[in-house]
């Protein structure tokens, strides 16, 4: 374990490799499971406010879900979620040319509609979080359906906490995330 302020890090999100490959998986993080991308609850009112700026990039079926059940769900464990359709794939998830899944609102976001990227649990993907009272416990979400991203990172040599780098230091801040780093640098020098 890796213990950075009041996180503790698994240690494979240093020794382990992942680049997402939308080409071979399809983004099927986003239809697979049985709730929607976890929510915090600082999340809820931006979800709430960036809905109609969002609503053009969505599908028929995403729309009439969020309409219908709200701009997120709250799962019989009193968590938050992304709302789905069907139960299954995200309201919030879009088909490009390619049948590749992509995010609604990290492209009402790279069009400038809006300032919220996306939930962090989906940016910060495949690191889930677990909030405690006293700490976050950082942890690799192992999913057969990433298997072509650990493949593809393993042929990159990337390693997981640098490719979640952005959402990370989104999460915890830039001194943070280079703590991570020198913590990490420093203990695969001395083994």
């Amino acid at each position: 374990m890796i213990l950075i302020g009041n996180t503790v890090i698994s240690e494979d999100i240093k020794d382990k490799n992942f680049v997402c490959n939308l080409e071979k998986c399809k983004g099927a993080c986003c239809v697979e499971g049985d709730l929607g991308a976890p929510l915090n609850k600082e999340e809820l009112p931006i979800m709430e406010e960036i809905y109609e700026k969002v609503k053009p990039y969505l599908s028929s079926e995403g729309i009439k879900a969020i309409e219908e059940q709200g701009t997120y769900i709250k799962d019989w464990e009193g968590d938050y979620s992304t709302t789905t359709i069907n139960e299954k794939e995200c309201a919030y998830a879009i088909y490009d040319e390619k049948n590749i899944l992509k995010c609604g609102i990290e492209e009402a976001y790279n069009d400038g509609k809006i300032n919220f990227k996306k939930p962090i649990s989906c940016h910060l993907y495949p690191i889930r979080i677990t909030a405690y009272e006293q700490y976050d416990a950082l942890n690799y979400d192992r999913w057969e359906i990433c298997n072509p991203a650990c493949d593809f990172g393993e042929k990159l040599g990337v390693p997981l906490y640098k490719f979640v780098k952005d959402a990370l230091i989104r999460k915890y801040g830039a001194e943070w995330y280079q703590e991570l780093v020198n913590e990490i640098e420093n203990k695969t020098e001395t083994e």
